[in-house]
């Protein structure tokens, strides 16, 4: 009797979670997933077509150029984010005056939502007006389109993505380096380790746990990268700044092809989950 009550006071906390996960989480993955099997604007009574909209995914040059912005904003950001926050980490894992500023000046911009980080910056790099182009005129550099040229729209979105996203980086790294025997350190520089030999030898080893969860963490998010699409570029030029979320927006908001748009969804979420799996077992593996 007694294992009984402790189960049913256990289970009287655990139940409103898992309401709310049930109700938020596995019912409308289940209702888009049925959605996507569908032709359907969410207004008019939906026509079951199978698996049509998946083949016609396959197939759409959208989509498909929508994937490759995708990868691409990847391929340069999560690297280039990692290894800018480890740097910074680096430097910032010193005693020196105002150090607790420096770090905090770093994070700041972590904790700017996405929308405020694209309004900024649309005024900064705006063709005629902005800030950016007034300081090339000033060292006489011509003009640039930035969010207007199709051929820069896209890394301007990643070096926006550093700017805010550099921070968590820098965060996880210095909680990392800061776990570190400080007698490890101390006994390579006994053995007359140079500094390069230390971080290679002894920093490197310990760092690279929480180096795979941000290479994983900031590949997600930057597969599922919208907001600042969303707020700068809408997509545009010319369609060169589509993410695969952002499609997903258009074909559900724009266009009222719910079901399409539930079928891209589901790509991606189909390649997150892949991948998660993926990185697992490579852990598994090596552990």
């Amino acid at each position: 009797m007694r294992r009984l009550s402790e189960a049913g006071t256990a289970w009287a906390y655990v139940f409103p979670a898992c309401l709310i996960i049930l109700g938020l989480g596995i019912l409308p993955m289940i209702w888009s997933f049925i959605l996507s099997l569908q032709v359907s604007d969410l207004i008019t009574p939906p026509e079951w077509i199978g698996f049509k909209n998946y083949e016609v995914i396959s197939r759409d040059p959208h989509f498909r150029a929508a994937v490759g912005h995708t990868l691409v904003y990847t391929a340069l950001f999560v690297p280039l984010v990692i290894a800018a926050g480890l740097g910074l980490a680096l430097l910032l894992n010193r005693r020196i005056r105002l150090i607790g500023l420096y770090r905090t000046l770093v994070f700041v911009p972590f904790v700017v939502s996405a929308t405020a980080q694209g309004v900024l910056f649309s005024f900064i790099f705006e063709s005629h007006f902005g800030l950016a182009n007034a300081v090339l005129r000033w060292f006489s550099i011509p003009p640039q389109g930035f969010f207007t040229d199709e051929h820069q729209a896209l890394y301007l979105l990643v070096l926006i993505g550093l700017w805010s996203g550099v921070g968590f980086c820098v965060v996880v790294f210095l909680a990392a380096l800061q776990d570190i025997q400080e007698e490890l350190v101390e006994a390579a520089a006994l053995d007359g380790a140079g500094r390069w030999a230390t971080f290679r030898y002894v920093v490197w080893p310990a760092l690279q746990p929480v180096t795979i969860f941000l290479l994983v963490w900031q590949t997600l998010q930057a597969l599922q990268v919208f907001d600042l699409v969303f707020v700068t570029t809408r997509g545009g030029p010319l369609e060169s700044t589509t993410v695969v979320v952002f499609f997903v927006w258009q074909q559900a908001f724009q266009q009222f092809n719910a079901g399409y748009a539930a079928a891209a969804a589901y790509v991606l979420a189909f390649v997150l989950l892949v991948l998660s799996i993926g990185v697992r077992f490579a852990r598994r593996r090596d552990t």
